[in-house]
């Protein structure tokens, strides 16, 4: 029996880096709604801490510790009214962007559209840890800021927060917009096993076709249905604990990264027609390759990070920036083998005599080719514009219109890409052999297309 590799470069020294940095993105993190923040000598005027969606009865309760600040002038006066937590409502956010441009000195501590939660004036220096809890009115979603009106001064501090709803006499730690998520996934879990069994029933009835992609295909299905199902896991445990258990944070971040590069591996290698056009790469295509895995590893790493720094952090809209760059460079960078099989059918269909079946490639890469674009627009910024447009309440709709188009991504590749004993490209007649050739000759095919 025929061995191969997945990754025909797993000896090549920048794919050896990706593997050391596969063993950094397994550092166990949590992902919850109990967050706890170090802010350390931090001058910002005001420190944005996280949103949540809260409900009728919603509690929102915040700890600080270990709090000390420190001017370069030695003759500025420490005012403890001047710095605090306080509440923003997403209402209330145009008023306070005005007040932010248009009052001169603006102290967020006096703006008229938040709920001052507590100032540095309850501090005292008998108590290292000071705790205040208070009640939501009504459905709202509202923001944690803290407020600093004495720019001079850093500080530095321990904040412990949690926020949650009251249901049924139990806290439920995920925000209203997050309520429908888990059986969204579950669904979505249930969907994939499903195809995925599909799959392998395929695979084994039409064994006698199968090429080295239907098995890597099938690995990318298979690590999707896990990743669904330790989303949904990790969202029960958080509404119930606020945190994850123990290993599924692990287990979700680890599974993202193995779905992320094969996903983005298999894309490159259809966009190459590996096992379907030919048995090798080449040297451009494995270059192609060296660049998208050490950047999904990358880009999953920035990912692990931005989710375990909420964004009080100074670092994390530097980790957000980075995110958003390499996912763009990810994206583009699939787009250059698909091109080079469209370029490379186009001149040989002027040699070869297979004028049809090689238009019927053609065909077919260049359906690829839009599908990835429609694909890649939708989920980077269609999904994003719609989000603009509905209530904070409904947000879950988002995500299940995003996985919606992975699904519909998936079908469309794995049905066009499926093992047949009997490929259809290769059962031309001279008919159609000849309207190939005369439309090919013409060009209006790849007139058509754009490309």
């Amino acid at each position: 029996m025929e061995t191969f590799n997945i990754f025909p470069l797993n000896h090549h020294p920048i794919l050896q880096v990706s593997y050391a940095l596969l063993i950094i993105s397994t550092i166990p993190f949590a992902l919850s709604e109990i967050k706890n923040s170090h802010i350390i000598d931090d001058s910002r005027d005001m420190i944005y801490f996280y949103k949540f969606g809260f409900s009728q009865h919603g509690q929102a309760s915040i700890s600080v510790k270990d709090v000390s600040w420190k001017s370069k002038d030695h003759k500025a006066q420490f005012n403890a009214s001047s710095m605090g937590f306080v509440l923003l409502n997403d209402s209330s956010f145009d008023s306070f962007l005005k007040e932010t441009i248009y009052i001169k000195d603006f102290c967020i501590l006096s703006s008229h559209y938040v709920k001052v939660l507590f100032t540095f004036e309850k501090l005292t220096t008998n108590s290292s840890t000071y705790i205040v809890s208070t009640a939501i009115d009504g459905p709202s979603r509202n923001g944690l800021i803290f407020g600093n009106c004495q720019r001079e001064f850093e500080v530095s501090m321990d904040v412990h927060t949690e926020m949650y709803n009251v249901r049924h006499g139990e806290k439920d730690f995920l925000p209203v917009e997050q309520t429908e998520l888990p059986m969204i996934l579950f669904l979505i879990f249930i969907t994939y096993t499903i195809f995925f069994i599909i799959w392998v029933l395929t695979c084994i009835i039409q064994r006698t076709a199968i090429e080295k992609i239907h098995i890597i295909m099938g690995a990318l299905l298979l690590f999707k249905t896990l990743n669904m199902l330790c989303a949904f896991e990790d969202k029960i445990y958080v509404r119930k604990t606020g945190a994850p258990p123990l290993g599924w944070d692990v287990a979700y971040y680890v599974v993202g990264l193995f779905q992320g590069i094969i996903l983005f591996t298999v894309i490159v290698l259809i966009g190459t027609g590996w096992s379907f056009l030919k048995p090798y790469l080449q040297e451009r295509e494995k270059k192609v390759l060296m660049v998208v895995i050490p950047l999904q590893i990358l880009e999953n790493i920035a990912y692990v990070i931005q989710e375990q720094t909420v964004p009080e952090t100074i670092a994390w809209m530097q980790w957000h920036d980075t995110l958003l760059v390499i996912d763009i460079m990810c994206c583009g960078a699939v787009f250059f083998p698909i091109y080079w099989s469209i370029t490379g059918l186009k001149e040989a269909s002027k040699t070869d005599g297979k004028a049809a079946r090689t238009l019927e490639k053609l065909t077919l890469f260049k359906k690829v080719y839009i599908f990835i674009v429609v694909y890649m627009y939708f989920t980077r910024v269609g999904v994003l514009e719609i989000g603009g447009l509905v209530d904070y309440r409904y947000s879950w709709v988002l995500n299940a219109l995003e996985e919606g188009a992975s699904f519909a991504f998936f079908v469309f590749l794995f049905y066009n890409f499926k093992p047949i004993e009997r490929n259809p490209y290769l059962v031309i007649d001279e008919e159609e052999e000849n309207d190939a050739r005369n439309l090919l000759e013409t060009d209006r095919f790849g007139d058509t297309f754009g490309l």
